[in-house]
């Protein structure tokens, strides 16, 4: 027979005999789980990934603390892939890591000839005033059937600019990297030198090593592979291997070819193949 699923309020419309239980009911309330500080939203949510309803995240009473972003990343390296291979546990992960960022990074700037006139006003502002204003624009109302409280609100957009530098791959976040790399050339010159790197997973005998492929022999000059359709497969199973081989190729690369030491953030004493660096800018697609 297959599974049969209800709402905690279609339990009412049963039969009083128990001839129609359900195998699964999905209780449901008035308010939004919260999403910070809620060691049992993930538990919750994915019940096969943590079967023991524990290991949940911002757990209080932790002895060392470790932020969210972090634990999510101890997951995905863990030794059972569970977590990896799961269809939505990346996703919906990096979408609360995305938003975070988003509530606290994002920040507002005003004219200074302007500054005191809206920072009165902007603390006068309330909530409910602006959530009604947001409404009336979902709703495609006119600007002139706000009231005088709705009107002033709005009108402080015209003087603040938001600024989310720190979220990647925002607008914001591109002008960033930009004056980063005016600023480079303003201390150190002009780069002497431009390159651009594709290493490709889905053909490297080092990315199926890294995804589990204990098969692979890297001390023959060409290692047998499976086939094409095999390693496409693979490198769209685990997306995480492909970051840790893409970020192993670059990695690699200015160590080894360019003679840069990661761990002292200067060139090691032999230099690369052109010679001593004294500095580089990259930047991931």
């Amino acid at each position: 027979m297959p599974g049969r699923l209800f709402t905690a309020a279609a339990l009412r419309n049963l039969a009083p005999n128990g001839s129609e239980l359900p195998d699964l009911v999905l209780h449901r309330g008035s308010a939004a789980v919260p999403e910070y500080n809620n060691p049992d939203l993930m538990p919750g949510m994915y019940p096969t990934l943590f079967p023991a309803g524990t290991g949940g995240f911002e757990v209080s009473d932790r002895t060392c603390p470790i932020s969210f972003q972090k634990q999510a990343e101890y997951y995905l390296d863990l030794a059972d892939r569970s977590f990896r291979y799961h269809h939505s546990f990346l996703f919906v992960t990096l979408n609360i890591i995305q938003r975070r960022t988003a509530h606290l990074q994002t920040h507002f700037t005003v004219r200074r000839s302007k500054f005191e006139a809206v920072a009165t006003k902007l603390v006068a502002v309330k909530s409910s005033v602006l959530q009604s204003v947001a409404d009336h624009l979902e709703k495609e109302g006119k600007y002139n059937s706000l009231t005088g409280e709705q009107k002033a609100a709005l009108d402080l957009l015209k003087h603040v600019n938001t600024i989310a530098a720190r979220i990647p791959g925002s607008e914001a976040a591109k002008v960033f990297m930009r004056n980063e790399i005016r600023s480079y050339c303003g201390f150190f010159g002009l780069p002497h030198l431009y390159i651009t790197l594709n290493p490709s997973a889905a053909h490297s005998p080092i990315f199926q090593l890294i995804f589990g492929d204990e098969t692979i022999d890297l001390s023959k000059q060409f290692p047998i592979l499976v086939s094409a359709r095999e390693r496409a497969l693979r490198l769209a199973k685990d997306p995480v291997a492909g970051a840790d081989f893409f970020n192993f190729c670059i990695t690699s690369i200015f160590r080894y070819l360019f003679g840069w030491d990661y761990d002292k953030r200067e060139s090691t004493p032999s230099g690369g193949i052109l010679g001593k660096l004294e500095s580089f800018y990259g930047s991931s697609e």
